[in-house]
């Protein structure tokens, strides 16, 4: 299901809430960075990752780079942090539970 403009506004209305679940050194996009954040997405749907102010590469470019790597969806990137949402149909929650980010 392709996400919507409300979706997605809703989704970066979140971010502020968020802290970077995971940080980009000065390596870059490792295999280890790639599976940690594939980690988060899997327990999380929604991830903010920072990139470090000497990583190689620009958030933006990083941020479709993980993207596509990792099947999720770039909601936002300001300045170094980027944030990625993937859906998991797996995390099951009750009527009126928070989402899985905020717990």
């Amino acid at each position: 299901m392709p996400m919507t403009g409300q979706m997605r506004a809703s989704l970066r209305a979140e971010c502020n809430r968020l802290t970077a679940a995971v940080h980009v050194g000065k390596d870059g996009l490792t295999p280890a960075v790639l599976q940690s954040i594939d980690d988060a997405l899997r327990t999380r749907e929604l991830v903010k990752v920072a990139l470090n102010r000497t990583a190689n590469v620009s958030a933006k470019a990083a941020a479709h780079d993980l993207a596509d790597a990792l099947g999720a969806e770039v909601i936002q990137t300001i300045g170094k942090t980027a944030t990625l949402y993937r859906h998991n149909p797996e995390i099951k929650g009750k009527k009126g539970d928070p989402p899985p980010w905020r717990r």
